[in-house]
């Protein structure tokens, strides 16, 4: 099975993130997308980050409905920060049957020269980019692929937690469950 990889920290999980995840089951020759929630991203902080089994069950609440989405908790046992090269090798000795593919915005293809050993992961893995506004993508590499298509919504994780904690009614901007959720732990606020 070919699947691919929406790595995170989905803190929240938010309607961006759901629209990438479904666009790539539906619309590439993904045959799953596997939602890998990040316990610590090494390039960023972890001030207020959400507790990673909240936002595990956040993710698994709203995916439960649809079987080419998925959710991973693979990095929780791994060492902090996880770093993607590490959790591929750990899939494919895990599962060998299964072709990875890692699914990023084009923002974070920009960085991808910072990530441990990215120079293996292009030789081995799929990169699936998708545009991000305000973002080029340029260069050539081995084995990416640029996803045209999907919906590009200026939203992010951060302005939740922000909202949330201002009072502000963000329900239209998360998916159902994950708002519900969210709203009856008082996350965030």
């Amino acid at each position: 099975m070919k699947i691919g990889l929406f790595f995170g920290s989905f803190n929240p999980m938010h309607v961006g993130h759901k629209i990438i995840a479904s666009y790539m089951a539906e619309f590439s020759d993904l045959e799953r997308v596997l939602f890998v929630v990040s316990p610590q991203n090494p390039l960023k902080q972890k001030i207020s980050l959400l507790n990673q089994y909240h936002r595990l069950q956040i993710i698994r609440a709203e995916i439960e409905d649809n079987p080419k989405l998925a959710v991973s908790d693979i990095e929780f046992s791994m060492p902090q920060p996880s770093y993607t090269i590490d959790t591929l090798v750990r899939l494919k000795e895990e599962h060998p049957e299964n072709e990875y593919a890692i699914i990023m915005g084009a923002d974070n293809l920009q960085n991808f020269h910072k990530w441990k050993n990215y120079e293996q992961i292009l030789e081995n893995y799929s990169v699936y980019v998708y545009p991000r506004s305000g973002f080029e993508i340029s260069g050539t590499y081995k084995n990416i692929h640029i996803i045209e298509g999907v919906p590009q919504m200026e939203i992010s994780a951060s302005f939740i937690r922000n909202s949330i904690k201002q009072g502000k009614d963000i329900s239209y901007l998360m998916p159902e469950k994950a708002w519900k959720y969210t709203d009856e732990m008082n996350f965030y606020r």
